[in-house]
């Protein structure tokens, strides 16, 4: 008999929020590097460098910051316009401090998104003689 592990949700917005805490319980600037060639990412494109973006999300640079399980949310201004951030999490490649680069990388292709539940297929009999 064998038991399967039950299906975890992805560490990734868990490790998120924490290093974005411990990065401004110091006093530094929080920025997290964003995959911007997914569809789902909405970022000014203006801002983009090599497929990347770098946005600062620092409590003094955005509104509204929402670092949820699925989705990192905020408003910015950017070159003085307004913009509705809105990055999939799976979309985070790292969060650093702005001063000294300290924070956490996340691979590139690690998939985040939960495996489709596996079916059960019915048995295969044949009688064999």
């Amino acid at each position: 008999m064998t038991t399967e592990a039950p299906v975890m949700t992805s560490s990734r917005p868990y490790l998120l929020r924490a290093v974005h805490e411990w990065i401004t319980d110091n006093g530094l600037t929080p920025q997290i590097v964003v995959d911007a060639q997914l569809d789902e990412v909405r970022v000014p494109g203006a801002y983009i460098r090599e497929g990347r973006i770098v946005l600062n999300i620092s409590p003094t640079a955005v509104r509204d910051l929402a670092l949820g399980n699925e989705w990192v949310e905020f408003s910015a201004r950017f070159g003085g316009t307004p913009f509705d951030v809105a990055v999939p999490v799976h979309a985070v490649l790292a969060i650093v401090a702005r001063e000294n680069g300290t924070g956490m990388s996340f691979p590139e292709s690690q998939s985040d998104r939960r495996p489709p539940p596996q079916t059960q297929k019915r048995p295969n009999l044949r009688i064999v003689k």
